[in-house]
């Protein structure tokens, strides 16, 4: 069935199979180390349908992705083949395209799918913010924080974190530690 509608609007100069297939195992892998390429999961196949605009939020909502997604998989699965990928976009393409004959609607839902890779919109880099740039610059440090760095900003350690006492004298506040010796020889 599959292979007919491709083949009919081939001639015609749409988008290729292997176009689309690139994309599928481009949005596959996306977030997932351990993935193959080979089968996506619901999540990434929601992502591919928002990315692609194949979702509008008229025609077709997340909701209507989830639901197509859960019909073409199989039944204790949690993942689709592109097999079942071409099968959810052919019951999507009628939706998103009203009016057009199921083979143009598809080739214009491929043509949205095709060349596409993962956006990493809303992806958080590194803040610059001078707020934290005030809090992460050792040089700035006022106070007992000052000591525990050294110039070139390094941590020094216990030594710099904590008062360590001199338990040399008998004596907590003793302060002429040492000095014993040089009384008695003047004695």
């Amino acid at each position: 069935m599959y292979a007919a509608c491709v083949s009919d609007s081939m001639a015609e100069g749409s988008v290729s199979v292997a176009e689309v297939e690139t994309a599928f195992q481009k949005f596959a892998v996306h977030g997932d180390t351990k993935a193959t390429g080979k089968e996506m999961n619901g999540k990434n196949f929601a992502k591919l349908c928002k990315d692609c605009h194949v979702i509008d939020g008229k025609n077709i909502t997340t909701t209507d992705a989830d639901i197509v997604f859960s019909k073409v998989k199989a039944k204790s699965a949690r993942v689709i083949t592109f097999e079942q990928f071409n099968q959810a976009m052919t019951e999507l393409a009628p939706k998103r395209f009203k009016g057009k004959s199921k083979e143009e609607a598809l080739q214009q839902l491929y043509g949205l799918i095709a060349g596409k890779e993962p956006s990493n919109v809303g992806v958080t880099k590194v803040a610059k913010a001078s707020a934290v740039d005030r809090l992460t610059d050792t040089t700035k440090y006022t106070g007992s924080h000052k000591e525990r760095f050294d110039e070139s900003g390094k941590g020094k350690g216990k030594a710099g974190r904590e008062d360590i006492p001199d338990t040399s004298g008998y004596v907590s506040s003793y302060k002429g530690s040492g000095t014993y010796d040089d009384k008695v020889k003047e004695a």
